[in-house]
């Protein structure tokens, strides 16, 4: 592989690398899809536990009835981040991330008014979220596997 075609029209400063980074690429992807995923499980295993748990926070933020929605975001978290690691369905369960991580968001920038600082770990995982809803699973998944995705 050339060092034009890992990085498109742009050259390598060190064009040997080149096959290193090709090599992988693969892999450095798969690894953030794993982490981001386990991590939602982990975020989300406490309240698998106690689905009821969070039915007073998620109606602090507008979320009515919270009995609908408290268990919701525990099956998100939790069989969401699952889905994620194995990278099965991973477009759908990456989207259903992104939207939980974007209303923490709001609720730390705007209701606990602790502006970027308090956001700022949820935009970064909102933002890799995105990614894998846009980017989907690579050949390392479930999906691929299968030989389909959603």
């Amino acid at each position: 592989m050339s060092d034009t075609t890992l990085s498109g029209s742009r050259r390598l400063i060190v064009p040997a690398l080149g096959r290193l980074y090709a090599g992988l690429h693969d892999a450095a992807e798969t690894l953030l899809r794993v982490v981001a995923g386990l991590a939602m499980v982990t975020h989300g295993a406490g309240k698998i536990v106690n689905p009821f748990g969070a039915t007073g926070m998620v109606e602090s933020l507008g979320f009515y009835p919270g009995v609908l929605w408290s268990p919701l975001l525990a099956a998100t978290e939790f069989f969401g981040g699952i889905l994620i690691a194995l990278g099965l369905l991973t477009r759908p369960a990456s989207v259903a991330a992104a939207i939980v991580l974007l209303v923490t968001v709001y609720f730390h920038w705007i209701v606990r008014a602790e502006g970027y600082g308090g956001a700022e770990k949820s935009i970064l995982w909102a933002a890799i979220f995105i990614f894998f809803a846009i980017r989907g699973a690579n050949r390392h998944s479930v999906d691929a596997k299968l030989g389909r995705e959603f």
